[in-house]
């Protein structure tokens, strides 16, 4: 039985929640810094032996590393230069990993970019031809309102991949088509809503820098299930069906601590402040920002970055919260990983190192 399932137990037994426990990594990479930006994780399962499986990690200008399961570092594959001197570069933002296919979503360039992965590491295979997933023009991609989080899977048989528009609402399904290279082709959208009704009949819109909306990051997709899970940072996560051509009717199952709660922005420290008492609408589990999501049978795990913490849910029958946890050294986490069987592997993201950033591997 993992660590934290040991600490599930007390709260089944007595209803009465317990301090979150605390994990200690196994494993920790190296610390990465400016302009390397560690964010978030995937994990390659290696099928001629699980020992030489690879974890890889986005960088954001610093491109995309890959670890071994010692957390020592295989070798970063650069983000590319931008068109023009003028232009936005690469900015490699988060990954999802499809049998020895790796997706990244470069919010730099606004590109949904392929690479292979065998146990020396990984290998471009984008498509050259690879367009802007949501930008009209390579303009428009400066605006950098551009792909943003990112999931993969199968999905009717089709390989998938799901991205979100960074500082919109919007999420796109693209269709993978793999031949000598790897491209990504958008089949559908769906727009989230940036306000909300509340209980008392009044509305609310998080609050947010000045012409943002409500944006999602973290995202797993369910593919037994056909169903993606979506974190729409100050709002909460969704459960939304999800087909091959298309999505279905989200369903808001967890709510941030902050929902419905009156907030300002704040030009001077560029934060939003609270701008009245909470009135209760959010829910108990997660403080803003809600961020990386990661599945393991029926349980889902979510970041709660603004305190830290990760919280454990069941996915079957009622969706609920069965408690939350800790990891050791670890801080305002993004992005987390889970593969289980024989590998048993949980990879967060670690926001707030002294000197910079990394990521953590614990046993599960």
């Amino acid at each position: 039985m993992s660590p934290l399932a040991l600490a599930v137990v007390p709260l089944l037994l007595t209803g009465v929640p317990a301090a979150p426990p605390v994990l200690t990594p196994t494993a920790v990479t190296q610390t990465f810094a400016e302009p390397a930006d560690a964010d978030d994780p995937a994990i390659w399962v290696n099928p001629a032996g699980v020992e030489r499986s690879v974890v890889l990690g986005t960088l954001k200008e610093g491109g995309l590393a890959a670890f071994d399961l010692r957390g020592r570092t295989l070798g970063v594959v650069p983000a590319p230069a931008g068109p023009t001197p003028e232009a936005k570069p690469g900015r490699f933002n988060n990954v999802d990993v499809l049998g020895d296919l790796a997706f990244v979503s470069d919010r730099g360039r606004d590109r949904v970019r392929a690479y292979r992965v065998s146990a020396a590491g990984v290998r471009d295979v984008t498509s050259p031809g690879a367009r802007p997933v949501f930008s009209a023009s390579e303009a428009e991609v400066d605006e950098q309102h551009t792909a943003y989080g990112l999931a993969a899977g199968t999905v009717g048989g089709r390989d998938v991949v799901v991205t979100s528009r960074r500082s919109e609402t919007r999420i796109a399904l693209l269709h993978v088509v793999e031949g000598r290279t790897v491209d990504t082709r958008v089949a559908a959208t769906l727009d989230l809503p940036n306000r909300f009704t509340l209980p008392d009949g009044t509305t609310w819109s998080p609050c947010g820098d000045p012409g943002d909306d409500p944006q999602v990051e973290g995202m797993v997709i369910d593919s037994r299930a056909g169903v993606l899970y979506a974190a729409q940072e100050d709002v909460g996560i969704w459960r939304i069906p999800l087909r091959a051509g298309g999505f279905g009717e989200p369903k808001l199952v967890d709510r941030v601590r902050t929902f419905g709660a009156p907030q300002v922005y704040d030009p001077q420290t560029e934060e939003c402040a609270a701008a009245g008492p909470n009135p209760g609408f959010g829910g108990r589990w997660l403080e803003a920002d809600a961020e990386g999501l990661t599945i393991t049978g029926d349980k889902l795990i979510a970041s709660s970055q603004g305190d830290s913490r990760f919280v454990l849910y069941q996915r079957t029958g009622n969706f609920h919260a069965l408690r939350d946890f800790r990891v050791e050294g670890v801080e305002h986490s993004d992005g987390a990983a889970i593969v289980t069987g024989r590998l048993n592997l949980l990879v967060v993201h670690d926001g707030e190192r002294p000197d910079g950033t990394g990521f953590a591997f614990l046993r599960w």
